[in-house]
C-alpha cells in the first residue's frame, strides 16, 4: 500500500526541483502517494494565506511532508510559515546532515547537527521599551529554554547516535556567559549524557570555539546538539564545509508529524530556467524514505546521486557544470537502472 505524503513544491525553483525529486523517487520504485498542496507565495496567491488550512489538514492526515523552498510574504497579516508548522506539529527536532561527496577543501566531513527547534530566542517573545518620548528606544527579546525542551532534544541526539551507529555527541552552548538559560541546557545535557555513558562519547564546546574548530578540523565531529539560534547558524556553516546549501537536506521531527525540506532559498533569479540543482530536496526525500521504512531505496538514490556528482560529467552550474536540471535528473535516474 502506498504511503501518503504531503508534497509542497514551494516557490521560485521549488516546483522544478520538486518535479525532479518526484521523478527520481518514481524511477527508484518508491511506493509514495503524493498529496500536492501549496504554501508560501503560492499559498497566498491561491488562498491569501502562506500556510493554508488545507495544507495543514493534509499534513495532519499524512503525518509526513516533503517541501521545497518557500518565500515568506513581507507585511502584516500573514502567518510565519515555519512558526506555524513548528507550533502545529510540535516540530522540536531539526536534523541537518552534511557529509563530503566530492573531496575539496575539507575531506571526510560527516556531521549531523541536531537543533532544538521550538525554544530560545526564536520563540518570538519580544517587545519595544519606551524611554522618554521614544516608544521604540530599545527592543528586548527573551530567550526561553525549558528543562523539558532541553531534555527531549538532547535525548533525541543520543538516540539518533545509537540508531545510526554514531560514536560521539557534542553539546554546544554559551553557559559561561548566559548562566541561567544556557546553563540549564548544559546541566540537562550533562545529566542525559550520563545515561549513555559507555555507549556514546560526550563532549562540550562553547559556541564561539565550536565555530572555529569546525573550519579547522571538522572531521573530529559526529553528532552535534545545540539550541535554536546556535543551531541555525552552525547548520549553515556545516553545510558550507561540504559544498553549500545546494547539498544540504533538513528534517523536522515532532510528536505528530515529520517534515523534510530543502533548506536553501527560492533562488528567484534562476526560477523557470531549468538550471537549479535538485540535490538538497532529493537528499531530503531520502531522509523521508528512511523515516517511512524504505531504507533500501533511500540508499540506492543516495548512491546514484553521489555517483553522478563524483563522475563530474553531468552537473548543474552550482556544482561546476553546465547541465540542466532535467539532464542532471536523467543522469541520476540512469544510475538507478
Amino acid at each position: 500500500m502506498a504511503t501518503p505524503v504531503t508534497l509542497i513544491p514551494g516557490d521560485g525553483i521549488g516546483p522544478s526541483i520538486a518535479d525532479a525529486t518526484v521523478r527520481i523517487l518514481a524511477a527508484a520504485g518508491a511506493d509514495v502517494e503524493w498529496d500536492r498542496q501549496v504554501a508560501g507565495m503560492a499559498g497566498v496567491a491561491r488562498w491569501n494565506d502562506p500556510i493554508p488550512d488545507a495544507t495543514l489538514d493534509s499534513i495532519k492526515r499524512t503525518r509526513v511532508a516533503l517541501k521545497g523552498p518557500l518565500e515568506t510574504p513581507v507585511g502584516d497579516g500573514f502567518r510565519s510559515i515555519n512558526v506555524a508548522l513548528r507550533k502545529t506539529f510540535d516540530l522540536y527536532a531539526n536534523v541537518r546532515p552534511a557529509y563530503t561527496i566530492v573531496p575539496g577543501r575539507f575531506n571526510n566531513v560527516d556531521i549531523v547537527l541536531v537543533r532544538e527547534n521550538t525554544e530560545g530566542l526564536y520563540i518570538g517573545v519580544e517587545h519595544y521599551v519606551k524611554i522618554g518620548d521614544d516608544p521604540k528606544a530599545a527592543a528586548e527579546s527573551v530567550a526561553i529554554i525549558t528543562r523539558h525542551g532541553s531534555e527531549r532534544i538532547v535525548r533525541y541526539a543520543f538516540e539518533y547516535a545509537i540508531a545510526h551507529n554514531r560514536k560521539k555527541v557534542t553539546l554546544v552552548h554559551k553557559a559561561n556567559i548566559l548562566k541561567f538559560s544556557q546553563g540549564l541546557f548544559l546541566d540537562v545535557g550533562r545529566m542525559i549524557a550520563r545515561e549513555y555513558e559507555g555507549r556514546v562519547q560526550f563532549e562540550e564546546r562553547i559556541i564561539d570555539a565550536m565555530a572555529m574548530h569546525l573550519v579547522m578540523r571538522p572531521e573530529q565531529f559526529d553528532v552535534v546538539v545545540t539550541t535554536n539560534l546556535f543551531g541555525d547558524i552552525l547548520s549553515d556553516e556545516i553545510s558550507g564545509l561540504v559544498g553549500g546549501l545546494g547539498l544540504a537536506p533538513g528534517a523536522n521531527f515532532g510528536t505528530s508529524a515529520a517534515i523534510f525540506e530543502a533548506v536553501h532559498g527560492t533562488a528567484p533569479d534562476i526560477a523557470g530556467k531549468n538550471i537549479a540543482n535538485p540535490g538538497a530536496l532529493v537528499l531530503a526525500a531520502c531522509m523521508m524514505l528512511d523515516h517511512i521504512g524504505d531504507r533500501g531505496r533511500a540508499t540506492s538514490i543516495r548512491n546514484a546521486f553521489e555517483g553522478t556528482i563524483r563522475d563530474g560529467l553531468v552537473l548543474t552550474r552550482d556544482l561546476g557544470g553546465t547541465s540542466t536540471t532535467d539532464q542532471f535528473t536523467d543522469a541520476v535516474i540512469a544510475r538507478l537502472g
